[in-house]
C-alpha cells in the first residue's frame, strides 16, 4: 500500500481513545511510508490523524470542498491541500488516489463515504481493500447490522470479505495488504426472482 484514504470525523468524539487511535494510525502510516489522503480538515479525529502523519515525517494530501473550509480548517492546513467545488469531486479524487480505504470513528459523512467505497467494491467498480479501525468498539453495532443484512438475504456471504476489521492500526494495515476481495456483482437479482 502506497496511499490510503481515511474517512473520519471532524469531531473528536466523547472519549480520548478516538484521537489516540487516529494518532497511532498516523504514526503507522509514516513508519510504513504510506501517504494519507483524507478530507482535508484540521479539526477532530481528522486533524489528529493528519498532524500525526506529518509529525512522524509522512506525507498528507487533504481534499476539501470550498464550502467546508471554514468549518473543518482551524489554523494552518496540514500537508498538501486540494480545494474542490463539490463533495462528489472530493470523493472522486480521494478514491482515485487511494490504494485502500480505512474508516475511523465519525458521523454520517464518514459512514456515507465508507459505504460508497464498499458498494464500489461490491459492484466491481474498483478492487481496493477497505478497513475499519474499530476503536473502543465504536463500529460494533454497525458490524452487527451488516451481519443481520447478510442473514436477511440483502448481502452475499462473500461480501463480508470486503471489510477488514481490527482495533489495532498495524494489524489492520496487515489485513488490508493481505485482503482477498470477492468478485464484483454483475447481477444481484436472478431472473427467477423478477
Amino acid at each position: 500500500l502506497k496511499t490510503v484514504c481515511v474517512f473520519c470525523g471532524a469531531s473528536s468524539g466523547r472519549i480520548p481513545d478516538y484521537v489516540q487511535a487516529a494518532e497511532a494510525l498516523g504514526r503507522e502510516f509514516a513508519e510504513r511510508g504510506i501517504c494519507l489522503v483524507y478530507g482535508g480538515g484540521s479539526v477532530g479525529v481528522m486533524g489528529a490523524l493528519a498532524r500525526a502523519v506529518t509529525k512522524a515525517g509522512g506525507k498528507v494530501v487533504g481534499v476539501i470542498p470550498t464550502s467546508l473550509t471554514r468549518r473543518e480548517l482551524s489554523g494552518d492546513a496540514i500537508g498538501e491541500v486540494i480545494e474542490v467545488d463539490t463533495m462528489h469531486t472530493r470523493k472522486a479524487i480521494m478514491g482515485h488516489r487511494a490504494d485502500a480505504f480505512i474508516a475511523l470513528p465519525g458521523g454520517f459523512g464518514t459512514l456515507e463515504e465508507l459505504f460508497e467505497a464498499i458498494t464500489w467494491t461490491q459492484l466491481g467498480v474498483h478492487r481496493k481493500p477497505i478497513g475499519i479501525l474499530n476503536v473502543a468498539g465504536y463500529f460494533d453495532r454497525l458490524l452487527q447490522f451488516i451481519d443481520h443484512s447478510e442473514q436477511q438475504g440483502f448481502l452475499r456471504p462473500q461480501d463480508q470479505r470486503i471489510l477488514s476489521v481490527s482495533a489495532d492500526p498495524s494489524e489492520l494495515l496487515e489485513k488490508l495488504e493481505a485482503a482477498e476481495l470477492p468478485e464484483g456483482v454483475t447481477q444481484w437479482v436472478t431472473e427467477a426472482e423478477t
